[in-house]
Formats: C-alpha cells, structure tokens, sequence
C-alpha cells in the first residue's frame, strides 16, 4: 500500500526552486541549472500525484487547505526562477492565480465554520503557508507588471502584497496565542515553526519585485516596508535556532526525517535570496555575504533532508508482489526468531 502525499508536499518543490534562484544570484550556474531541473521535475511529478490524492484530502480542514498553498508558492518560486520566459511567467501566473483563489475560498470557509477557540488550539508553523502563497502570488504580478510594463499590475501586485502581510499577522496572532495559552514548554520545537520567518523573507522579497515595478511616489513606502520585513524575519532566526538547539539537545529523536523538514530549507533558502536582494537595494555588501552564508547553509539543510528521505524510502518495508503458481503473495521481511535476536 503506498501512502498518499501529505497536503504540504510542494514544499520541496518550494526548498529547490528557492535555492536554485540562490546559486544564480551567487553565479553558481550549473548548480542553479541542476537545481531547476529537479525543481521542475519535481513539480510535474507532485502535480499528478496531488490529482491523484486529492479526493483524499477533506478540504473542509483549514489544516489541509492552508498547507496546500505550498501549491501555489511553488507555482511563485518557479516563477521568479524562469522570469526571462514571458509565456512561462503568464502560464504559472494563471495556474497560481487560480489555485489562490480556490484555496482562498476554502480556507475562508473551513476557518468560518470553526470558532475562534478551535482555530486557536489548532494554529500550528504551517499555517503562515497562506501568507507564503500570497507574497508569491504578489511576486508572480509583479513579473507580470515587469514583462508588460503595465503599472496596473504593479498596483495588484502592491494590494495581494499587503494582503499576505495582514494574513501573516493574523496567523501569528493565532499561533502566539496558542502558545502563550498552552504554556508551551521550550521544548516545543517543530520544522515547520521557521516558517514564521520564512513567510517575512519571501514577504521582503515580494517588496523588493513590487520596488522595481511601482510609481515612483510608491518606491519609497515599498522600500521602507521591506526593510522593515527583512529585519523582523532577522529576528526570528535566534529564537528559532535556540528552540530547535534545545529541543535536539534534549530529544535527538526529533532528528528523525519527516517531510516536515523541507518547512526548514525553504525559510533557510528564501532568507539567503531576500537577503541578496536588500544587498542590492541598499548597496549594502556585507550583505552579500550574509546571503551566501545562508545559501550554503541551506544548500547543506537540503543534502541532509533529501538524502534522509531517500534512505527512508529504501528502508520502508513495503509488501512486494510476487507471482508464484500463477498466484500473487504479499512478502513482507520474516521477523527473526527468538533464538536468532538472543545473539
């Protein structure tokens, strides 16, 4: 029996993208190029077996269709990655538009139908997903804007930006007052919790898109609040690596691969990009530096997670079907003998 994909299953399609945009901003071509390729393999691969799964899913869950905007940022990420392919840009552009809007209703409706205690108990890292998906949404209008030269876009791309930060907020609010509420031990650590400062990182970079694209009496506004975005998402990264230090230290079990991993790399990756575009925005090198320091420290998180996850899938022992006499048998490994595990 093979399991069927969790809803965030994009997210490595995200971590890969994101790095690729990485190594090209530090003019490692041939590993952008190798990183693209799998990215967009990858895509096409998730995307049938998502079709495949999605009756599976309750979509009446705000925890699956929130998790399902990695859809729609990987969309973005591929994007932002073939910028100089006008027909690409527009073709993503749609398929992320329109996953936007269906997962927009879905969640508005689950979320509603749901008290505000109930939401609160469950407001979990990967719930800031939906402003990641947002700011995506914005950075693929703002391609747009660049490839048409149409300013009304700009204008789009500016409003879908600031809805992702008042969605961020709104899921900070909901998993800080779960915190705060349950009196979450420092133990409490979870992959997906960077996503906290990866949904500002990508934020910034939307910002930095809408800078290039917008009036000029906007250029200052856009610019000053993606400072602010890089320097909140800065913040987040001490705290974060002081929980998840912590937690390992006490608890090497959490070490243990699940895909929830990749809810790490992506926010790695997309800090080591966001970070290169403030570089540039304010002619600032040092930054540049910081940016590659976290590209290959993200680069050395997806070796990890991936190789992990290949080792994983080799040593799930899955039923082999085997005909024999004309007849098919599940053979699943012997457990030893007693005498045997005595030894």
């Amino acid at each position: 029996m093979i399991r069927r994909p969790a809803p965030d299953v994009f997210a490595v399609v995200m971590a890969t993208g994101i790095l690729s945009i990485a190594a090209q901003n530090h003019h490692y071509r041939w590993l952008s190029e190798a990183l693209g390729v799998i990215a967009t393999a990858t895509m096409a691969v998730l995307m049938v077996v998502a079709a495949g799964s999605i009756s599976r899913w309750d979509l009446r869950d705000p925890d699956v269709t929130l998790r399902l905007f990695t859809f729609v940022a990987a969309c973005a990420v591929l994007d932002s990655r073939l910028f100089a392919h006008p027909v690409v840009v527009r073709a993503l552009g749609v398929v992320a538009l329109s996953a936007w809007l269906v997962l927009t209703v879905l969640t508005c409706r689950s979320m509603a139908s749901r008290g505000l205690a109930s939401l609160h108990t469950a407001a979990r890292g990967s719930w800031e997903l939906a402003g990641v998906g947002t700011s995506g949404l914005a950075i693929v209008v703002a391609q747009v804007a660049r490839h048409t030269g149409d300013r009304g876009w700009a204008v789009v791309a500016l409003a879908i930006w600031l809805l992702a930060m008042a969605v961020y907020l709104v899921m900070t609010w909901l998993i800080l007052w779960r915190t705060a509420d349950e009196r979450k031990d420092r133990e409490g650590f979870e992959p997906d919790d960077w996503i906290l400062m990866g949904a500002l990182a990508i934020a910034t970079l939307a910002g930095h898109s809408i800078y290039g694209v917008t009036a000029d009496w906007l250029a200052g506004p856009v610019r000053a609040v993606t400072v602010v975005t890089w320097a909140l998402a800065s913040g987040w990264i001490p705290p974060l690596v002081y929980f998840m230090l912590h937690r390992v230290n006490r608890r090497p079990a959490v070490l243990q691969f699940t895909g929830a991993w990749w809810a790490l790399v992506f926010p790695l990756g997309m800090y080591a990009v966001a970070t290169a575009a403030m570089a540039t925005e304010l002619h600032t090198p040092a930054l540049t530096t910081v940016s590659l320091v976290f590209f290959w420290n993200a680069l050395t998180a997806w070796v990890i997670v991936a190789v992990a996850g290949l080792l994983r899938a080799r040593a799930v022992s899955w039923p082999v079907l085997r005909r024999r006499g004309g007849t098919e048998r599940s053979v699943w490994p012997k457990p030893r003998s007693r005498e045997h595990r005595g030894r």
